[in-house]
């Protein structure tokens, strides 16, 4: 075990590393960075990728999971945003660091006597950090966002934040979340310098969603990133920090738009796959279409079920064949895995761009996006992500600068697995068995 006292002597080391989450913001978006002051600024002061391949499916959760193993989904367990839960019509998320398969960044830095501090993360719920404010919301009746929160995460530490800038907050709403969080990182950066900052901003994300990916409120969500970039620059600088840091702003997939909706669950409903209740909620199932927005898992519930397998292949592959049904490919469980989705799947479909799934099981197979319920019925959205990597536009963006970056430097491409070992050796350590590797062109 290497300890912080055996080599922070050691120039080479800088002390801070602060990892900044934009979520949503794509590699299509490096025109609009260069125009604004400090993406532009950092870009010049570091070096950049030009493309970072993603997961899939290209999801926060699984995505960002990645971004601090250096493991594809199928290896660190989040293989989804959420669980599988038939039936139920707000799935609980992968919140919890116990659904992590492999060891984390944050693990590593705690093992070595890092301090570690974590606003909104995903996948972070109960898990020891320091100073932790997890991503989570309260998803039953009984349930109120302050002690969802304050369970989960840090106690002391969130009531402090609250206490000073909860007011900020409106809810989930952006782009007052944001904006807390912003007030938080800048305060706690301040306070306890912590040697390894995880921020995750989701403002771009919701407005895409909401409005579309090149919408003027996605626009003006950049606008507001960059505003918040230069603030936390400053603190950096204020807290006397930035000489001794790495800074990382990265994001976590793509986005593309999309107007209609895949319903397989009702054809599943349809030929007895599901079956409901009198009040028409699902009672049972021996096949689930679970979404993962642009694509999209087939579970079987017996894994051992020979025959809903050929039900279910004689349902997709003639669907496959007309372009109305918005199925692009059709892949089986082993080689979902060959691309890093869960192989526990007896398929994996790929919607064609214009169209996601839902996971709906009445009424019509395929349902427009009605921009009425944009924002109002769940899963209603202009935009959305969860497609392959393979697709154009799929691809994120990386922006590193500090003590060990080198200055000017451009990458073509790497894959989003090979920032958690470079994270880890800009902290002076070093993760073993993962997927990733080191992006040693950057580094000094």
């Amino acid at each position: 075990m290497v300890y912080w006292e055996d080599f922070k002597v050691k120039d080479s080391v800088a002390k801070h590393l602060i990892i900044i989450s934009f979520d949503a913001v794509t590699s299509n978006d490096y025109e609009v960075l260069m125009g604004l002051s400090n993406f532009s600024h950092c870009m010049m002061e570091g070096s950049f990728v030009k493309k970072v391949n993603t997961v899939y499916p290209s999801l926060t959760y699984p995505a960002h999971t990645t971004i601090i193993t250096g493991n594809y989904p199928k290896k660190h367990g989040i293989v989804n945003n959420t669980l599988t839960q038939p039936g139920k019509e707000s799935p609980d998320w992968y919140w919890n660091r116990k659904h992590i398969k492999c060891k984390t960044l944050y693990d590593l830095a705690k093992e070595n006597n890092l301090t570690v501090a974590s606003l909104l993360w995903p996948v972070t719920a109960k898990a020891k950090i320091k100073y932790n404010m997890p991503e989570i919301f309260p998803n039953k009746k009984f349930e109120n966002q302050v002690m969802v929160s304050l369970v989960n995460g840090s106690p002391y530490y969130q009531l402090e934040l609250n206490s000073k800038f909860g007011k900020i907050r409106n809810g989930l709403k952006q782009p007052e979340l944001d904006n807390f969080i912003l007030a938080s990182a800048i305060y706690t950066l301040k306070t306890y310098k912590p040697n390894l900052t995880l921020i995750h901003f989701t403002d771009v994300d919701s407005m895409r969603h909401q409005y579309g990916t090149n919408s003027k409120e996605s626009m003006k969500a950049l606008l507001r990133h960059d505003g918040r970039l230069g603030e936390l620059l400053n603190a950096l600088k204020e807290a006397d920090m930035y000489k001794d840091s790495n800074i990382v702003l990265l994001g976590d997939h793509g986005f593309l738009d999309g107007n209609k909706m895949i319903c397989l669950n009702s054809l599943f409903r349809e030929n007895n796959l599901i079956t409901l209740d009198d009040k028409g909620k699902i009672k049972d199932w021996k096949a689930y279409m679970k979404s993962c927005d642009g694509s999209a898992y087939i579970y079987l519930k017996d894994n051992k079920d020979r025959e809903t397998l050929k039900v279910l292949q004689k349902l997709l592959y003639p669907l496959k064949e007309k372009s109305k049904h918005g199925i692009e490919e059709i892949l089986t469980g082993k080689d979902a895995g060959k691309l890093g989705a869960d192989e526990n799947c007896a398929f994996m479909l790929e919607a064609c761009e214009g169209f996601y799934f839902v996971e709906d099981h009445d009424g019509d197979i395929i349902k427009n996006v009605d921009d009425k319920d944009i924002g109002v019925k769940k899963h209603h959205t202009r935009g959305t992500h969860g497609y392959s990597p393979k697709k154009a536009s799929l691809e994120t963006f990386f922006i590193a600068l500090g003590k060990n970056i080198k200055k000017g430097t451009i990458v073509n491409s790497i894959n989003l697995v090979d920032e958690g070992p470079t994270f880890a050796k800009l902290l002076g350590l070093t993760m073993k068995n993962v997927d990733g590797k080191v992006i040693k062109s950057i580094l000094e």
